[in-house]
């Protein structure tokens, strides 16, 4: 298998759309999101298509694509961006059947070279639900540092909820 993992185009933003949009409600609880904070699709497109063309330094938001034999099987966003120092990462794999079978740590890993590369980070953050299981241990196995469990609302599509907080510096 052939892992491919990159910046994504403007034109490749409907796949964090559909995901989130076609996720069940179970899915969606088990990720924190609030299915009623979702933006409509349009707006959100037009959005996330601005983000992707502006330059890294002056993007809110930053998205990577992961590809397993030139097919999409996840992403990763990052947002609360202060460029040259720090940031917080979200990441999803897309398939269900490909969930819990360790292609994350290894997207997560390289994600995090490229978002330190392109954006001279010196730490990067990552929230997840404290209750779903498999982005923890996939942040443990790709190197990041479990900080502390507390409770937050992690990002403009979440619900207040316990997370657990991971960092990982250069």
């Amino acid at each position: 298998m052939a892992l491919t993992v990159r910046e994504m185009m403007s034109s490749e933003v409907d796949i964090v759309i559909d995901y989130f949009l076609n996720s069940t409600p179970e899915h969606l609880e088990m990720l924190g999101v609030d299915p009623t904070r979702l933006p409509a699709a349009e707006p959100w497109r037009e959005r996330l298509r601005r983000e992707c063309e502006l330059p890294i330094d002056r993007r809110a938001a930053v998205l990577v694509l992961w590809l397993a034999d030139d097919q999409p099987v996840g992403f990763s966003t990052l947002e609360k961006i202060v460029f040259g120092e720090q940031a917080n990462m979200h990441l999803h794999v897309i398939e269900p059947e490909r969930r819990n079978g360790g292609i994350g740590a290894e997207c997560v890993r390289r994600s995090v070279d490229l978002y330190f590369d392109r954006l001279k980070l010196k730490r990067l953050f990552c929230e997840p639900h404290a209750f779903n299981v498999a982005p923890n241990r996939t942040l443990q196995k790709a190197g990041f540092k479990y900080l502390k469990t507390h409770k937050t609302v992690p990002g403009p599509f979440n619900f207040h909820q316990a997370v657990n907080r991971w960092a990982i510096e250069r």
